[in-house]
Formats: structure tokens, C-alpha cells, sequence
């Protein structure tokens, strides 16, 4: 009988948002509102519908496998040399590719959890030990949602290899500050490689927090992930991109590249999102100014929101949190729980969030257990 490695058959299944199609179709209403993936509400940038109909012509040929002109552009557009960047088939990909490039069975990869999803699955899929350090809370008295770079880097030992700093944190939103990230990566060892992984790097608006790509100059130890899912829009075509400080690093990341993973039209559509910048940072604008206002009013109903420095918020409701959500979807809103820790609702449009915020106001007063109070209070529940 065949059977896959142990490992791949512990493996979680990974579970995307809702079809909100689906869920209308399920409760027979007309539409649902998805608040759950963290996409911009946008539709896709002019500029990127002609490069897609103009590309669609070629998908009878192989995409460039080297992406030499998406590289040219975003080496110009960051200032980097060709060498040092790396796209891939979306930042998840690449992630997976650093994994297969510098971890070896029995080896560790280290990163705060709370954090991105992938990260103990890259880790059990590449026999590496996942090193877990506990989330801290950001303000006193609060939930833990912010990482702990004193732990983090107490708990990189001799196995290590790769460190991921999610920054902002995906799903807590909250970022870590210059002063504290810089004293961080003077005391990782330089045989670990640190990724900043700044998928949500274009929403943040607090000045102190640091753009990854100014910290990683002089450090080979360090590089840079982001994509074009979120503020660029390229959700649907999957594409993400590597900046190291040492070429040697993104030589060993392309070398796990699958050949032709990044298709023509995505190279196409990012190299349009890049040169249409300026429109970039006007809709994320936007969302930013939808994040102050959807945060607000969820403070004004006594409910415990950090700080965000990305295109969602997270509410952490502890126990109930799986309840509410439930509860949320029968009213047609889906949002992405994390059960028994909190809820992440992507900044959407004004109109979506007033049905989030009308739907949740007729949840919170039927939430079973612990009482509603506790969790609008955001008191420790379980």
C-alpha cells in the first residue's frame, strides 16, 4: 500500500475563506460580504486589465521562467541589483522555497505565534522543529498580539536556520518598531537567515515602524518577502517577490523555484501594478482611512482592538471567537476566525463594514459563554 510521509498526512488541511457566493446561495439572500482573505476592495487597476488582455494572446507559450522584466522592474522600483531579487508564485511559495533552500531535516525554523498560518506547516513539511514564541501583549493589560523579540531571539539555538518576523503580524495587525527590530537583528547570529515577511508593508502608516528593505542594507543575513496579493490587487494570480541582502541567498531560493509557477499574465499584471503606483497608494489611502473608521467603532462598543498596521483588524475574543463567527455567517458576513484566540475582519468597503458592525451587533448579546461583557471587555476567557 502507498502512504505519504507521516509528516504530509499530519498535515492540516488549509481552509480559505467562504465562497460568499455560496453562503447567499445557502441562505437565500442576495449577496454575502467576505471580510475573511484580506483583499483590498478594489476591482483590478486599468492598467492591469490591459496588460491581461494584451498577455492572454501568449498563454500558449511557456512564461519567461526568470521573470527577467518583473525583476528589472522591481530592482529599479527598490533599488537592488537584478541579483538580489526573487519573484515566486506567490509570497506562500516563497516561503516554501526558503524552507526547501536552508532547512534540513532536524533543523529549526523560529517564528512568533501567533503568526502566519503557513509557517508550522512549512516547517512539518520540511521535517524542520517549529520553534513557537508566545506572542506579548502590544499595551499593558492587553491580549498578547504583538511579537516578542527578546524571546524570539533567546530562543534561536544551534539547529536554527530561518527566522520569520511577520511584520505587520498577520492576524493580530500589530508591528514591531525600529529601535526594537534593529537591536533584534544585531543579536540573531548571521548563520540564521531572518525573513521580514511584509506582505501588508504598504498599509502601514506609523512612521517608526520600519520599512524592511532599509534594515536588511548591510545585513546578509536578512531579506525581504512581500507580494502583489494585497495592496496591488494580484490576489488572483499569485504572484510574491524576495529581496535578500546577499545575492547568494536568492540564488539558493531560485534554485527551489518550480519551473514556470509564475505565468505570463501575472508577470505582465505586476509589472502594470508597479507602474501604476500612484494609484496604488491612493486606494490603500483609502483603506487605511476605512481601518481608522472600522477601528473606532468597534472601540466605541467597549471591544478591545489593537492597533492595526494592516488592511484588517483582529478582535480577540478568546473563547466565543468560533461562536461569533458562526453567528456572523449566519448573517451572511465571513470573517476568519482562529478558535479559542480571535477574529480577523478585513478592512472592506464602508458599506460591507456597516453590515459587519450591524451583523455583530446582533451577535454579541447572544453569545453563550463567558458572558458578552467579558468578551467586550476583551478579558481573558477559557
Amino acid at each position: 500500500m502507498v502512504s505519504a510521509r507521516p509528516a504530509v498526512q499530519a498535515l492540516p488541511a488549509y481552509k480559505p475563506g467562504r465562497n460568499p457566493a455560496d453562503l447567499a446561495r445557502e441562505l437565500g439572500v442576495d449577496r454575502a460580504v467576505k471580510l475573511a482573505s484580506n483583499e483590498v476592495p478594489f476591482p483590478p487597476l486599468p492598467a492591469v486589465v490591459q496588460a491581461l488582455a494584451t498577455t492572454a494572446a501568449e498563454t500558449h507559450r511557456y512564461p519567461d521562467n526568470g521573470a527577467a522584466v518583473l525583476t528589472a522592474e522591481l530592482s529599479a522600483h527598490y533599488g537592488v541589483d537584478p541579483a538580489q531579487v526573487v519573484p515566486g508564485c506567490g509570497a506562500v511559495m516563497l516561503c516554501q522555497q526558503l524552507a526547501q533552500s536552508f532547512n534540513d531535516p532536524g533543523t529549526a525554523i523560529a517564528f512568533a505565534w501567533r503568526s502566519f498560518e503557513m509557517y508550522p506547516l512549512l516547517a512539518q513539511v520540511a521535517g524542520a522543529r517549529s520553534t513557537q514564541v508566545p506572542l506579548v501583549p502590544s499595551v499593558p493589560g492587553g491580549s498578547a498580539d504583538t511579537h516578542d523579540l527578546d524571546g524570539l531571539a533567546a530562543a534561536v539555538d544551534e539547529d536554527t536556520r530561518l527566522l520569520f518576523v511577520c511584520n505587520p503580524n498577520n492576524p493580530t495587525g500589530t508591528a514591531v518598531r525600529r529601535a526594537a527590530l534593529e537591536r533584534f537583528l544585531d543579536r540573531v547570529p548571521d548563520t540564521v537567515l531572518v525573513v521580514l515577511d511584509e506582505a501588508y508593508r504598504e498599509f502601514v502608516t506609523d512612521p517608526d515602524v520600519p520599512d524592511g528593505l532599509e534594515l536588511m542594507r548591510g545585513r546578509p543575513n536578512v531579506a525581504v518577502l512581500r507580494t502583489f496579493s494585497k495592496a496591488w490587487g494580484l490576489a488572483g494570480l499569485r504572484v510574491g517577490y524576495l529581496v535578500a541582502e546577499d545575492p547568494a541567498v536568492a540564488d539558493a531560493v531560485r534554485r527551489t523555484h518550480v519551473p514556470f509557477s509564475v505565468s505570463t499574465m501575472a508577470q505582465a499584471a505586476a509589472v502594470a501594478a508597479l507602474r501604476s503606483s500612484d494609484e496604488v497608494v491612493r486606494r490603500v489611502a483609502a483603506v487605511v482611512a476605512e481601518r481608522d473608521r472600522l477601528t473606532a467603532a468597534l472601540r466605541d462598543r467597549g471591544l478591545e482592538v489593537p492597533d492595526s498596521q494592516a488592511n484588517f483588524v483582529w478582535l480577540p475574543l478568546g473563547e466565543p471567537t468560533a461562536e461569533v463567527a458562526r453567528a456572523l455567517e449566519g448573517r451572511g458576513v465571513i470573517t476568519r476566525p482562529f478558535a479559542g484566540e480571535g477574529l480577523r475582519v478585513t478592512v472592506g468597503t464602508p458599506e460591507e463594514d456597516d453590515v459587519f458592525l450591524a451583523a455583530l451587533d446582533d451577535v454579541l448579546p447572544g453569545v453563550s459563554a463567558p458572558a458578552a461583557d467579558d468578551v467586550r471587555s476583551g478579558a481573558p476567557v477559557g
